[in-house]
C-alpha cells in the first residue's frame, strides 16, 4: 500500500527473531532493502535474551507451542529485555549501517491493543485486536524506519507480552503491506529430509501443524502467517537473512480463494 504520493513503492515488515540479530549480515541486507525505496518496518523478537534474564532472576522460562507463558513479574522482564535492551541495541545497529532506525514498542502510540490470548492459558499473553497505524505513517513519511517491540496493552491499559510473529502479522495487516517476511535461523519451511519447501497454501499449513511436522516457535510461525494473509497481505515468506534481499528464497505462503477466513 502506497502513501499519497509515492505510487509504485512497497511496504514490507519484516520480523527478525532474536537468533538472526547479531548477524552482521542482517544491518546490511535491511539498509539495502530501505536504499531500494521500500518502507520497511521492522518488528523484534528476543525471546533468547528474554529467558536469559529470567534465569539469571532465579524463573525458569515455559512455553506453549511455541509462545510464552508470561506472568505480571516475567512481562517486567520481558518489557525490559525487548523495549530496553534489544530495541535500542538494533536501532544503534541499524544507524550504524546507514538506517534512519526509530525504535518503538506497541505500547506506544496505541499501537497494539490486545485482548487475551486464546483461554488465557499463556498468562499476560495478548493476541492484537487493533492496531494503530498512524505512528508508522507518520515515521514511514518522514523516512524513517520503525523498528518495533512486541510489548502492548490490553483494553483495560494492563501491558502484555505478544508473540513477535503475531504483532508482526497484525501490524502488516493493518498498513496493508505488500509482504511480510519472517526471518529465522533456518532458509524456510523444511521438510521431513531437512529441504526447504518452495511454497505451501493453507491446507499444507494445517497438515504439517496437526501433523507435527512443525513444532515449536514454527507453529507460531505459520499461525502468524495464516493470519496474515486472511488480513489481506499480498505475500508472507519464511526464511533467513538471506530471503531480504532475494525475493526468490525461502517458503511463500498462500491461501486460496476456497481456504480463506475472513476476520
Amino acid at each position: 500500500m502506497s502513501l499519497p504520493g509515492e505510487a509504485g513503492v512497497s511496504t514490507r515488515v519484516i520480523k527478525i527473531g532474536g537468533r538472526a540479530q547479531g548477524d552482521p549480515a542482517l544491518a546490511v541486507a535491511l539498509a539495502a532493502a530501505a536504499a531500494a525505496g521500500d518502507r520497511v518496518c521492522v518488528v523484534h523478537g528476543g525471546g533468547d535474551e528474554v529467558s536469559q534474564l529470567q534465569r539469571q532472576l532465579g524463573a525458569e522460562p515455559t512455553f506453549l507451542n511455541g509462545r510464552r507463558i508470561t506472568t505480571e513479574g516475567d512481562l517486567l522482564v520481558v518489557r525490559m529485555v525487548l523495549s530496553g535492551t534489544v530495541n535500542k541495541r538494533l536501532v544503534r545497529v541499524f544507524t550504524a549501517a546507514g538506517l534512519a532506525a526509530v525504535g518503538v514498542s506497541g505500547e506506544d502510540g496505541r499501537l497494539l491493543t490486545c485482548r487475551l490470548f486464546g483461554d488465557g492459558a499463556l498468562g499476560a499473553v495478548g493476541e492484537p485486536e487493533t492496531v494503530n497505524p498512524a505512528m508508522l505513517h507518520a515515521l514511514f513519511a518522514a523516512r524513517l524506519v520503525p523498528v518495533v517491540s512486541p510489548v502492548g496493552r490490553f483494553a483495560d491499559g494492563r501491558g502484555c507480552n505478544v508473540n513477535g510473529d503475531d504483532a508482526a502479522a497484525a501490524i502488516a495487516a493493518a498498513l496493508g503491506a505488500d509482504e511480510l517476511l519472517l526471518v529465522a535461523d533456518v532458509p524456510g519451511v523444511l521438510d521431513a529430509a531437512g529441504a526447504c519447501i518452495a511454497q505451501l497454501d493453507g491446507e499444507g499449513m494445517t497438515a504439517l501443524i496437526e501433523g507435527g511436522g512443525a513444532t515449536g516457535g514454527m507453529i507460531a510461525k505459520l499461525e502468524s502467517a495464516r493470519r496474515a494473509l486472511d488480513g489481506g497481505v499480498t505475500q508472507v515468506r519464511i526464511g533467513n537473512i538471506g530471503a531480504i534481499g532475494n525475493p526468490a528464497a525461502g517458503t511463500t505462503l498462500v491461501v486460496h480463494a476456497h481456504e480463506r477466513r475472513h476476520r
